[in-house]
């Protein structure tokens, strides 16, 4: 397997990433996705594409550095996929091993993520790779 760093104008993207990304995210269109990324890539976004060993893309992180209060410095995971037909072949655990080395690399003291309240087996998932629930994570929509 092997891991790719996407830059905004990588046409991967939208290609290989987007059909994965959509599993989690379906609302998402190559559209929305570009312009979230060219808005969010100033701020610190970043997309890493697993492909497996006959070149398909089958897990997408989206992720960013953040400073604050509570974790100092944390990469922050806005999302974490691993395609249906790849799932419970070590892609997830490939990928959240390279986060954690970028996280270390960038000198972060948390990787964390927030997950749906209905996906049941990503949190099976997390917890087997050592996350722990730390916090409730509250919202309001404004529209």
């Amino acid at each position: 397997m092997k891991i790719i760093d996407l830059p905004p104008d990588d046409p991967r993207l939208t290609t290989d990433a987007l059909p994965v990304l959509a599993e989690l995210r379906p609302h998402l269109t190559a559209r929305l996705l570009e312009e979230v990324y060219a808005a969010g890539h100033p701020q610190g976004l970043r997309f890493s594409a697993l492909y497996d060993t006959e070149g398909r893309c089958v897990a997408v992180a989206g992720w960013r550095v953040i400073a604050n209060t509570s974790a100092v410095r944390k990469l922050y995971v806005d999302d974490l996929v691993t395609a249906e037909g790849a799932r419970s072949t070590g892609a997830g655990r490939e990928l959240v091993a390279y986060l954690e080395d970028r996280a270390r690399e960038l000198d972060c003291r948390v990787l964390d993520l927030d997950s749906g309240t209905q996906r049941t087996d990503a949190h099976r998932f997390y917890l087997r790779e050592r996350f722990s629930i730390r916090a409730f994570h509250f919202a309001k929509l404004l529209r």
